[in-house]
């Protein structure tokens, strides 16, 4: 009696996988919040800031991820954050105005801003849907939105058990004689 042959499916089935963990930019997150500037907690002093900015050491932001916000419910002028960014920026990989989950979807939209999203034309794409670093659903809206216009069909989850979110719909060709 001959074995059956096991087939793999999932490898035949022409599923292109994409998984969005892959994105996950390196380097450390660190959470400027510029409460720790405010004069008595409630207000940004323009004299003192440039002072701290002029002493503070900026190299410790070296090639880290950096987003800013104030915790405090006080008045920070716009200048101040931009004053930030201008100190910020030789040192600091990235700056985002925000907290770290916006700095956690802003660094997977730039990365998701790079791929090749021609090369999954026609193609049947599922977005893997379990990874070990959390991937903000920022980024899953992001891919699928890119991916609808050229995708023939676009799935989420795993390639052996998958939730379909879009089909590219046939070509209704006319066969009417008139």
């Amino acid at each position: 009696m001959e074995a059956e042959e096991i087939v793999n499916r999932v490898a035949t089935s022409g599923i292109v996988s994409l998984d969005l963990e892959e994105l996950h930019q390196p380097g450390e997150r660190i959470l400027y919040d510029i409460k720790d500037n405010l004069w008595q907690g409630m207000i940004l002093r323009e004299k003192d800031f440039r002072e701290f900015l002029k002493a503070h050491d900026w190299s410790q932001y070296a090639g880290k991820h950096v987003a800013i916000i104030c915790s405090e419910d006080a008045i920070v002028p716009t200048w101040a954050y931009m004053l930030l960014a201008v100190h910020l920026e030789p040192h600091a990989q990235t700056i985002v105005f925000g907290d770290l989950a916006a700095l956690e979807a802003t660094l997977f939209n730039n990365a998701i801003q790079k791929i090749d999203i021609d090369s999954f034309t026609g193609k049947r794409v599922v977005v893997k849907g379990c990874s070990k670093v959390e991937v903000p659903v920022s980024a899953y809206v992001e891919i699928s939105r890119l991916l609808k216009p050229v995708v023939q069909s676009l799935m989420f989850g795993e390639p052996c058990s998958t939730v379909p979110l879009y089909k590219k719909p046939k070509s209704s060709v006319s066969t009417s004689t008139d």
